[in-house]
């Protein structure tokens, strides 16, 4: 038997990073590891009705770095009960909407260290409205 653990990134500032992932997002930090010897500090944040089922950790090296093309990773996917709220509060925030959800289904935002995130309908999509049907792509998801 095999079950889904966690999927890791790295972030260049922790404390950002969980603004983005804890604030913005509306996740919670579930556990926190520091290694002093290592030099780094490991935080798994994940749904707030179900965090243990699947966690995100935050991989913090404190020695600076620089991360290059988090596109690579591909993308960490979150689905929610409304797309659209979500939405908003994320713009509410400063965070840039990369895909807007114009057809009720599906959004693409980045994390501050550019790590694609795509944002789904639960459910199915909802009816198209504006201003998202008309929003355009910024850049790449």
């Amino acid at each position: 038997m095999i079950n889904f653990f966690h999927t890791m990134v790295r972030v260049t500032d922790l404390d950002r990073s969980l603004k983005f992932f804890c604030g913005t997002l509306g996740l919670r930090e579930v556990r926190r590891w520091t290694s002093e010897k290592g030099r780094f500090t490991v935080v798994h944040v994940g749904a707030p009705d179900d965090p243990e089922t699947l966690t995100i950790e935050l991989t913090h090296n404190w020695d600076p770095e620089i991360l290059t093309s988090g596109r690579n990773f591909g993308h960490i996917a979150f689905v929610v009960d409304d797309i659209y709220e979500m939405c908003e509060r994320i713009m509410k925030d400063g965070v840039t909407i990369n895909r807007p959800p114009r057809d009720g289904n599906l959004a693409f935002i980045h994390t501050p260290d550019g790590v694609s995130i795509e944002i789904r309908q639960r459910g199915g999509a909802k009816p198209p409205v504006e201003p998202w049907t008309s929003m355009p792509n910024v850049g790449t998801w």
